[in-house]
């Protein structure tokens, strides 16, 4: 300033580079004093120094010196302005010092108004030194009244209008009126300015000012407009790039049109810069405004939380999710088009290089040319400066026609001659050069006179021709861009630059804290909010405030040069991204398992329902961030893919032992609702291994149930089937023979059988979302309560062909343990029935015989709980064998389905008998014959021949494993087989032979004879007692006790000898006397319900015999039949022993 104010040296300066010099100096300055007024750390560590050292010093020698320097900071520190109040004293020691400021406010005004700053941080220094500069210039009367005569009042009024709040560190802001308003108290004569001085402050602000004001300083109010112009920018900005790469690949392409597609380029290297600082400027005013007005009533989901830090109302909690949308989207935009502006770098440079050059030498070769020749003739001096201007620039080298002489060119008086044409070269002129021209056209322009009116191109007091004025005025601007395009890189790098959102230090000062939550960090709070919000819009730019990390820890490292700061950042990084991959991989892995849920929901149920909508899942783009092996992150390259990909296995396992969890704590009817579970995990499985490479879900089934080894057929599953079964399906569960289903009894307690509490789990390791749980959790509970047939066909499919065998032999095994077990019973049983019990007699009638009955059976009265041992042994008998009824059904059906596959391949073909007939012109099956022949067929395009003979050998192996399975027996049937070599054992107990050689009517204590008492008692006890014995047993006590009966020979023994038969007999008889006489059938009054059950019970009975004849026919095996002769037919042994699980019985066989 005193080099400029002396009146000899004014020609000399000052330029737009001394200008912006002297203001970013200014702006330096008060960023600096603005630091020590906000933070109190300084003030109060020089206070302990200094105590500290009044304690040292006493024991030193001269310490006066020291002492005043001490108290010279003090003040320093305690002074508020401290610096600029310095400033202003020193600066008025110069004379005419108040020109050069009168200048410097002329200039930001100018530069504000025609916006002149062409990015951001220009702008925000012009803005922060403004009110500064007019305090300083208006510090005496006579230096405000000159000023204002520049520059008129409501100029400056409506620019501090419109910027109320102003960026100045990235957790500090600063308020022009609120500086003007303190700074007025170290200015008396500014506090004259009352103009000035009544402008309000951010917390000053009526609410409809404040309102107002939002809508200019919130992203969310502008983000439409960002959206269009980035859609509009990005597509017209890769059409330039396609027609430069078309141009770069032509030879000899039209000059013209070369010129116009660079020049095209370098116009959207322009719009692209300006379009990333308007943006990012908003994203820095946005983060001023609400430093400025923190969130006065925060809410908190933390219901224990009751204070808030300064910091987490200022962040935290001001933030909506709708304006974390937009700073999300506006952050994806910044960094997307800085992404597409860096990559083309290399491609656009020659372009962008050629363009300034053509501008430059269009200008001092052929406009300044013109006005030498026009305008400055007569004029030597501003002659002399143009002819200097060329001198420094002309690159005459690129010229088809270089003059021999510069002079001759200007001295061809008045004759037009032609444009001096050059070849455009990718040589951009140097920083000194653009400032030089520069300083030259504000010679030329201002003449050296800073109190010349008008501004900077202001037509007043000057003799220049508007048009030329024009001209030096476009180039002049033009000259302030050439720096940022020539420094293309560290451009786009500085106006992307957005790690100012992650810097906190002003309030973990404030706060008193080392560090914030990452709940409280703006950069996780982004990438949280788009994760939990699910807005498929915004998923993709989930990874995009990562980047605020990158900045931020480049800010930390290059330009502030802190590693503690660097440490900080990396320490948050690292636990934001652990917890970015959890929840990343939780919402992958809820929506895939939505789609499956969604995709297996019955489509009529979803058409008939008028809110089906709700069960659909909204389509969500996950498999471009699945794609994605390179992530930038603090110098890292991170391999997202791997990371999810190991994560979801994970999962997948959690979700399948969480199921079997689940299923261990409830019944077995839970096995439909597992199945179709594991079938909804298994879809989802296949719906994600189409974009990650994902473990085999047989392979994870299997290690969850602890199956994996091959020599392991028995399972976690089967296991926790069989403990059920043994536990609370055989002793809890009853028979419905006509629906053919089992239901829990409700007629006696169940069993107490222990089980686990039910694990805790999110909705996503059911179904994903809570109303497709519902849906799935309806369908559950339609096979809750009962077991049948669909249960059967879940336990089948989810067992498979290699833990079922082991599951029917642990049954088997069970049958023939309650075979042993009912032996003692029925011994004790037949010890005390009487020694002889004779056939009813028709002259009782019924209710005689009922009552003879009683007396018989009467001495069981002591033997109660033999009675019921022995009704539940054959109940659970019963229920085992019927269990297996069931399996068979499910068997034949899955063994038809598998058959009708595979035996067109193995040449199998219908005879006319309906038996199996082979094709008899080849020895060989179908896929046998196919393999050989590929593999004999010589082809030299096959690289590995050998490979196709293997393939025939394998082809081999499948057509005898599948042959074999052709013929494959009957569950049932074999069952049947094991229960009659487990009675071997107990045949001479319960099927004795007659010592006389013929039937014993009288005096026979067989089974036939206890199950006919105990099915006597029960039938009775159902008519009478509650509970009802029958609610106990239902019909598995007559697939019991038929079924050993039966397998014993003796199923003419109990039709004839049995008391309900016998029963029966004389009811009929006695109802047929008593219609042919014509009477009341009052006889029988009262005993109609025993009848009725009788009745049911003797269907039921024979309703299993006919069952067991045509599933295990007798008829070589016909015990103690009576000949016509009358002579008896002995039982006849047969060989089949109980561990003979291999022996099935094969058809036909």
């Amino acid at each position: 300033m005193q080099r400029f104010s002396r009146p000899e040296r004014r020609i000399n300066g000052p330029t737009i580079t001394h200008l912006w010099s002297m203001l970013k100096l200014l702006d330096v300055l008060i960023q600096l004093d603005h630091l020590k007024n906000a933070k109190a750390s300084i003030p109060n560590d020089f206070s302990w120094y200094k105590r500290t050292f009044t304690q040292v010093s006493v024991q030193w020698q001269d310490t006066d010196s020291m002492r005043e320097e001490l108290d010279d900071l003090q003040i320093f520190l305690s002074t508020r302005w401290a610096i600029l109040l310095n400033l202003h004293v020193e600066m008025f020691r110069v004379n005419n010092v108040e020109d050069i400021l009168q200048v410097l406010i002329v200039f930001v005004v100018e530069s504000l108004e025609l916006n002149f700053a062409l990015l951001f941080p220009e702008r925000y220094i012009l803005l922060r030194v403004l009110p500064v500069l007019v305090v300083l210039a208006a510090s005496s009367e006579k230096d405000s009244e000159s000023l204002y005569k520049r520059v008129k009042i409501n100029r400056l009024i409506n620019i501090f209008k419109n910027d109320p709040v102003i960026p100045a560190f990235p957790d500090l802001h600063l308020s022009p009126a609120a500086i003007l308003k303190e700074l007025s108290t170290y200015f008396p004569k500014f506090s004259a300015q009352t103009r000035l001085l009544t402008l309000s402050s951010p917390h000053e602000l009526l609410p409809r000012e404040a309102q107002d004001y939002q809508r200019q300083y919130l992203i969310i109010n502008h983000i439409g407009a960002i959206r269009a112009e980035h859609d509009d920018f990005s597509i017209r900005f890769a059409s330039a790039l396609n027609q430069l790469s078309l141009l770069r690949s032509m030879d000899g392409a039209d000059v013209e049109w070369a010129k116009e597609v660079k020049g095209n380029v370098y116009d959207m290297v322009v719009e692209g810069f300006q379009l990333l600082s308007r943006w990012t400027a908003r994203i820095w005013e946005q983060c001023a405004w609400k430093f400025s007005r923190p969130c006065k009533d925060p809410v908190s989901t933390e219901s224990h939380e009751a204070s808030f830090s300064d910091y987490e109302k200022v962040v935290r909690y001001n933030y909506s999710a709708d304006e974390r949308k937009a700073l999300v989207e506006l952050v994806s935009y910044i960094k997307g088009i800085a992404s597409l502006m860096q990559k083309s770098d290399t491609l656009v440079a020659d372009a962008l290089w050629e363009t300034v050059h053509a501008e430059v030498q269009d200008f001092v070769q052929n406009t300044l040319a013109t006005m030498l020749r026009t305008t400055f003739r007569k004029k030597k001096d501003l002659s002399r400066i143009l002819s200097d201007m060329r001198t420094l620039s002309a690159d005459w080298m690129a010229n088809t026609s270089k003059p021999d002489s510069e002079m001759p060119a200007f001295q061809q008086g008045g004759e037009e001659s032609r444009a001096n044409f050059f070849y455009p070269r990718p040589v951009a002129p140097t920083a000194a050069q653009v400032h030089c021209l520069q300083y030259l056209i504000y010679e030329v322009v201002s003449g050296g006179n800073m109190r010349k009116p008008g501004g900077l191109f202001g037509n007043t007091g000057s003799d220049i021709p508007v048009n030329d004025l024009k001209q030096l005025e476009t180039f002049f601007y033009k000259l302030g861009f050439f720096l940022h395009i020539l420094d293309y890189s560290a451009t786009v790098a500085m106006l992307t630059d957005v790690g100012f959102l992650w810097f906190r230090e002003f309030y973990l000062e404030s706060s008193r804290v080392i560090q914030f939550p990452i709940e409280c960090s703006l950069p996780w709070m982004l990438v949280d909010h788009v994760i939990e919000s699910q807005n498929a819009g915004l998923l993709e730019n989930v990874l995009m405030p990562f980047d605020i990390y990158n900045d931020a820890a480049q800010q930390a490292l290059v330009v502030l040069k802190q590693r503690f700061l660097y440490d900080e950042i990396e320490a948050e990084v690292d636990n934001c991204f652990d917890i970015f991959i959890s929840k990343f991989c939780d919402a992958v892995f809820t929506y895939y398992k939505s789609w499956a849920a969604s995709e297996l929901l019955d489509p009529s149920f979803l058409f008939a329902l008028d809110i089906g909508e709700k069960f659909s899942v909204q389509p969500m783009r996950f498999s471009g961030l699945l794609k994605m092996t390179r992530v930038k992150l603090l110098g890292r390259t991170i391999n997202l893919r791997s990371l999810t990909t190991e994560r979801i296995n994970k999962v997948f396992r959690e979700n399948i032992e969480f199921l079997f969890d689940r299923f261990e704590t409830q019944d077995l009817c839970a096995i439909v609702e597992l199945e179709k579970l594991l079938e909804i995990l298994q879809l989802a499985h296949e719906l994600l291994s189409k974009d990650l490479t994902l473990d085999s879900f047989s392979l994870m089934l299997n290690e969850m149930q602890e199956n994996v080894s091959l020599v392991s057929y028995s399972s976690r599953l089967a296991s926790q089937i069989w403990t059920e079964m043994q536990n609370d399906f055989l002793p809890n569960f009853i028979l419905c023979n006509t629906t053919q289903r089992f239901v829990r009894s409700s007629k006696v307690p169940p069993a107490p059988v222990p089980k686990p509490s039910v694990p805790h789990a999110k909705p996503n390791f059911y179904c994903g979302t809570q109303d497709l749980n519902s849906a799935y959790q309806s369908y559950a509970r339609l096979h809750s309560a009962f077991f049948g047939l669909p249960h059967m066909y879940s336990t089948v499919r989810l067992l498979g062909s290699r833990s079922l065998p082991w599951l029917i032999r642990a049954l088997l095994d069970h049958l023939s343990n309650k075979i042993t077990t009912l032996e003692p019973l029925i011994t004790g049983l037949q010890d005390a029935l009487p020694k002889s019990i004779g056939l009813l007699p028709f002259d009782g009638g019924v209710a005689g015989c009922v009552r003879i009955v009683q007396d018989h059976l009467n001495c069981w009265q002591s033997k109660s709980e033999l009675k019921i041992e022995a009704l539940r042994g054959i109940k659970e008998i019963g229920s085992v064998l019927y269990w297996m009824s069931l399996l068979d059904i499910v068997l034949r059906e899955v063994d038809t389905s598998q058959f009708m596959q595979t035996a067109p391949w193995l040449g199998l073909t219908p005879g006319v008998d309906g038996q199996l007939v082979q094709f008899q012109d080849s020895e060989d099956s179908p896929i046998i014959s196919l393999f050989k022949s590929i593999a004999t067929t010589s082809n030299p395009s096959f690289s590995n021949p050998s490979s196709l003979r293997v393939l025939s050998r394998q082809a081999e192996a499948a057509d005898l494993l599948y042959k074999s399975n052709i013929n494959a027996g009957s569950v049932l049937e074999y069952s049947l087989a094991f229960t009659s070599a487990a009675l071997d054992k107990y045949c001479s107990k319960w099927s004795v032979i007659p010592k006389t050689g013929f039937v014993d009517i009288t005096t026979s204590k067989d089974f036939y004879r206890i199950y006919s008492g105990l099915q006597m008692e029960y039938l009775e006890e159902a008519v009478q007692a509650q509970p009802s014995r029958h609610g106990m047993l239902g019909d598995s006590i007559a697939w019991g006790g038929c079924t050993i009966i039966y397998l014993l020979g003796q199923q003419l023994h109990f039709e004839l000898f049995d008391f309900s038969h016998q029963v029966l007999n004389v009811a009929e008889v006695e109802v047929a006397a008593i219609a042919s006489a014509h009477k009341n059938p009052h006889i029988v009054q009262g005993l109609e319900g025993l009848l009725e059950a009788m009745k049911k019970g003797r269907r039921m009975n024979n309703h299993v015999f006919s069952m067991l004849k045509a599933r295990c026919p007798l008829e070589d095996k016909q015990a103690c039949a009576i000949r016509q002769s009358g002579a008896p037919l002995h039982r006849i042994k047969f060989d089949n022993t109980v561990s003979a699980f291999e022996t099935l019985p094969q058809k036909g066989a």
